[in-house]
């Protein structure tokens, strides 16, 4: 068993991580200011609400507590808010990243799991994405942090600090047996939209139908969220047994199209989706496929869900029940 500290542990994939752990036996420790999280997502005992950018109060509680490594889940997600309120972005994540990073070297901890983003890739040159594409960020908050990334392989370079970091592509789904599941807001990603569409009726928006793909929208992979927390546990244990730093794209390597997400949500739901064809985004590029050869191969990581219904099918269980709990 080994004593985890998880930042942004009351957000979606970083509670559903949170409870993986606890059910693999680890000791865990949550960290989150509650600004985009939930307490409810959290293990009972187990939340400290404190911001990374709160230096005394985060060497305070670092200084009663020991651990052997940390997940830093912590940031601000949207990238269209990124590109409207870059200098926020920046302060928190890469800001609080930092914050967090001198925290850990003053208390001794040498392990970190970093949450990073596909967007780090930008408008990629070819699918399926390779770790070692170029990295050119089209928007604040993929470059917010990519400069993570970056402090953390000086940091391995220099002082030790051994770091995985996973380039999530698109999560979606819910875990049944903890109750927990997306709860943005805003909400801005496209299952919970599209759930929200056949709920009330209005129509959902889909950005851009003329990109160079076979039905006009964009292509993404998705990839179920405790599939996303499995491959965390992998990077994590592969730290705690000596392992050595590195990258790894977090994906299914099979791409959707928000058509083919549209139909995969009716025939779970057995409900038309109301949708209307808007302009496209600035910076979304037409395929985001992962190529994640290297986190099965090299963590031993695959994924549980395979089926993009199956992924559907377990957010609008969640949806379900939560809406039943507000009595709509």
């Amino acid at each position: 068993m080994a004593r985890i500290l998880v930042t942004g542990g009351a957000g979606y994939i970083g509670s559903h991580t949170s409870h993986h752990l606890l059910a693999r036996g680890h000791d865990v420790q949550v960290l989150d200011d509650l600004s985009k999280g939930y307490a409810h997502n959290v293990p009972e005992g187990r939340l400290h609400v404190i911001n990374l950018l709160d230096s005394s109060s985060l060497d305070r509680f670092l200084a009663t507590h020991r651990f052997d490594a940390v997940i830093h889940f912590a940031a601000f997600i949207a990238v269209g808010e990124s590109t409207r309120e870059p200098e926020r972005y920046f302060r928190n994540n890469t800001g609080g990243s930092l914050a967090l990073l001198e925290a850990i070297e003053r208390h001794g901890v040498r392990r970190l799991v970093f949450s990073s983003t596909a967007a780090v890739y930008g408008n990629p040159d070819s699918v399926p994405i390779t770790e070692e594409a170029p990295l050119r960020p089209v928007s604040p908050y993929g470059e917010s942090k990519l400069m993570t990334e970056t402090t953390l392989k000086w940091l391995d370079a220099c002082s030790g600090l051994r770091y995985a970091a996973l380039r999530y592509f698109n999560a979606c789904g819910a875990e049944a047996a903890f109750g927990i599941g997306e709860e943005h807001e805003p909400e801005t990603h496209l299952i919970p939209l599209v759930f929200r569409a056949i709920r009330t009726g209005e129509p959902l928006t889909v950005f851009g139908g003329d990109y160079p793909t076979p039905d006009g929208t964009c292509i993404r992979d998705y990839i179920h969220v405790s599939d996303l927390a499995s491959a965390h546990l992998a990077a994590l244990e592969s730290l705690l047994a000596g392992g050595a730093s590195g990258v790894y794209n977090a994906g299914t390597g099979r791409g959707y199209s928000v058509l083919e997400v549209l139909r995969a949500a009716e025939q779970v739901t057995g409900r038309k989706v109301p949708f209307a064809v808007g302009p496209r985004r600035e910076g979304d590029p037409a395929e985001l496929v992962a190529d994640s050869s290297k986190l099965r191969k090299t963590l031993g990581w695959a994924p549980r869900y395979d089926s993009l219904p199956a992924m559907v099918e377990s957010a609008w269980r969640f949806e379900s029940i939560r809406q039943g709990k507000r009595g709509t």
